[in-house]
This record gives C-alpha cells, sequence and structure tokens, in this order.
C-alpha cells in the first residue's frame, strides 16, 4: 500500500501537471501521458485491494480494532495525556499499543482515502454510467471531484510525512518499538500498555 501510495502520488501529480517536455514533444505525448495515466490506474486497482485486505483484517484481526472508540471518556482524556507530553509539558505519557492521537488520525486518514476511492472512480468510470456516477452530481460536476481528489491526495502526503516522523520519534525517543514492529510483527513494552483490554 506504501508503494502504490507513493506511485499514486507522482502519477497524478504529472497527469494534473504534466512536464514541459510532454507537451514538446507532440508525436510522443498522448502515448507517454495515457502509460502514466496507465500506471496511476493500476496502483489504484492494487491499492484499494490492499484497503479492502485491510478491513478484512480489522474483522477477524483483535489486534487492527485500534480505532477511536468514540463512546468512551478514555478516547477524550488519554490524547490530551499524549498532547500534553508532545508540547514538552509533560515528561512521559502513558504507554498505549497505539497512542490515542495515531487511532484519531488513522479514522482521519480512511476518510481522506475513502473520498480518494469515490472520487477517482467517479473520474475514471464519467464516460458511462457506473456506481459512481452520484459523486460527480453530490460534488456538482467532475472538475469539483478532480478539485476533491487533488487536494485529498496532498492531506494524504502531509499525513505520510508527519506519521514518518512520529513513528520514528517514538522508535528512539520512547522507546515503543513502533519501526521495529513493523518488521518483527510484535511489540515488546516496558510497561502494560493502558489500552491493552482492547485486543484482549
Amino acid at each position: 500500500m506504501v508503494i502504490a501510495i507513493i506511485v499514486l502520488f507522482i502519477t497524478g501529480f504529472l497527469i494534473t501537471k504534466p512536464p514541459v517536455i510532454l507537451a514538446s514533444e507532440p508525436t510522443n505525448t498522448p502515448l507517454l501521458m495515457n502509460l502514466v495515466r496507465n500506471i496511476h490506474f493500476i496502483a489504484a486497482f492494487a491499492f484499494c485491494a490492499g484497503f479492502i485486505g485491510r478491513i478484512y483484517g480489522f474483522i477477524i484481526n483483535r489486534g487492527d480494532r485500534l480505532f477511536p472508540h468514540f463512546w468512551k471518556k478514555q478516547y477524550y482524556r488519554a490524547p490530551i495525556d499524549v498532547a500534553m507530553h508532545y508540547m514538552l509539558i509533560k515528561p512521559t505519557h502513558a504507554p498505549f499499543l497505539r497512542n490515542p492521537l495515531a487511532r484519531a488520525s488513522y479514522a482521519g486518514l480512511y476518510v481522506l482515502v475513502a473520498i480518494e476511492v469515490l472520487t477517482g472512480f467517479a473520474m475514471y468510470y464519467m464516460t458511462e454510467p457506473s456506481a459512481f456516477g452520484w459523486v460527480n452530481r453530490v460534488l456538482g460536476n467532475e472538475f469539483m471531484s478532480h478539485f476533491v481528489h487533488h487536494y485529498a491526495a496532498w492531506a494524504i502526503i502531509l499525513f505520510a510525512i508527519g506519521h514518518f516522523y512520529m513513528v520514528i520519534r517514538a522508535e528512539f525517543m520512547e522507546g515503543e518499538a513502533e519501526v521495529s514492529s513493523m518488521f518483527a510483527g510484535s511489540k515488546l513494552l516496558r510497561h502494560t500498555a493502558a489500552d491493552a483490554q482492547d485486543v484482549e
């Protein structure tokens, strides 16, 4: 999914603003841009397949069910604890399997992904009747779908940059084993996680 996001962003950027060199060769431009578009489409379908797999994992694996628990008071208290630590007001925060700010940000990320998928398929199938035609009608027209698709992509990239920084920070400054757990498949914590009951 990470590779697909990178490919989607690069090809999407080229589709939105083709380099001048493409416009300087009229005989090659349509072929080259068509290749870029096809790579974008293939990466999009690969990403959707991975995302569906992620949803399946969420259903069958309790360890993936670390979404925000909006119905619990702790959901509102724990992020304050973490935020105060990040603002250097508190020296530490309680240990978490996934810290509550990350939970909330992942929920926001999945909303952005849903927007990307809906607007992407709305533009992809706009020349024929499809299940996604309503998206263009809700947003007003195909141009607005493109506009929303473009800026949601930038929001995802900004999320990825922030996520990368926070994961590295948690690994080296807090010893939360975020990076190593991606390779090992498990996480070892020095203390009992405050959200351990979510996966028990």
